[in-house]
């Protein structure tokens, strides 16, 4: 088969044999930790509250928006090549707790841990709650006196709220879907203890192995599946214009890898209104995920195709 003569043809056909690469490497793979990933379904977490997204700062906390809108004359925009590294040919890779939080938490906590007021609560105090010394510490500073041994008990309490919370979520919260192994639970715990400011805790990170798919699903059910419901029906220019949000299951078939890419990573705009013309739109740009890791997104939704 011979690819169509234009570079943009040409650049959209070799595409289309990477996504088709990785899919079959991945395909060959899969047996070995089939009985780990699995399929985003469901309502969106912004559904399940009741909320519309311009109701709240859920999802906005990266705090960056795409570029703005071309001129209708300039539409569609220019193509341009798939930024992806070497390694993208369906390998695992290390994460340590902090790309952990970054794949799992960021999305509404932010990269400081500090949540977006009101609706998304801080995690720097509880965290903080968990360390017998820092509590001993604080007490101090307001004029009381607690013995290690008292510390020491409220800090062990405290621990398991935590990662009872890490291990099923909250009532404003989404339960931690993908369920997270010990391993990871413990290096994300460590991190989060870095982030309050709890000494040594950047020592107590460790790293966790995890094949492509189990990214993509991180991020899928942890950051996408935050705003968009699994299934539905693709929104209209009127209805994007409206605030719906498009679907998952349909994401594989609207957009190719290199447009998701992107979208997540650097934004692109979208056709909205009637008559349609080119708006920025109101999606994050997720600059903190790499155009891998995006990538793998795809990937986990091309395999395991989402479903109510």
């Amino acid at each position: 088969m011979t690819p169509p003569g234009t570079r943009e043809d040409c650049i959209h056909f070799g595409e289309k044999r990477v996504v088709a690469t990785v899919l079959l490497l991945l395909a060959l793979t899969l047996s070995a930790y089939a009985q780990v990933v699995t399929p985003v379904e469901g309502e969106s977490w912004l559904e399940h509250l009741h909320r519309a997204f311009d109701e709240t700062s859920m999802g906005k906390s990266s705090g960056v928006y795409g570029p703005a809108a071309p001129m209708p004359s300039e539409w569609p925009p220019p193509h341009s090549a798939l930024q992806l590294s070497n390694k993208f040919t369906g390998q695992s890779t290390t994460l340590y707790g902090s790309d952990l939080y970054r794949l799992k938490c960021q999305g509404c906590h932010g990269a400081s841990g500090m949540g977006a007021p009101s609706e998304i609560n801080s995690v720097i105090d509880p965290v903080r709650a968990t360390s017998a010394r820092m509590y001993i510490e604080r007490m101090k500073k307001v004029g009381m006196e607690v013995t290690w041994k008292d510390a020491a008990s409220l800090a062990k309490q405290a621990k398991g709220m935590l990662l009872d919370r890490l291990h099923k979520g909250g009532t404003d919260m989404p339960s931690p879907n993908p369920s997270l192994t010990d391993a990871e639970v413990r290096s994300l715990f460590a991190y989060l203890q870095q982030l309050a400011g709890i000494p040594s805790a950047e020592k107590r990170q460790v790293p966790v192995v995890e094949p492509p798919l189990r990214v993509g699903e991180h991020i899928v059910k942890s950051t996408c599946h935050i705003c968009h419901a699994s299934v539905g029906e693709n929104p209209s220019p009127e209805g994007l214009l409206e605030g719906q949000i498009p679907p998952l299951n349909s994401l594989t078939s609207r957009l190719s890898l290199n447009e998701f890419v992107t979208k997540v990573t650097v934004g692109a705009p979208v056709l909205e209104g009637s008559p349609a013309i080119p708006m920025r739109g109101r999606m994050p740009v997720f600059t903190y995920l790499t155009p891998d890791e995006a990538a793998d997104a795809y990937l986990y939704l091309s395999l395991y195709p989402p479903h109510n």
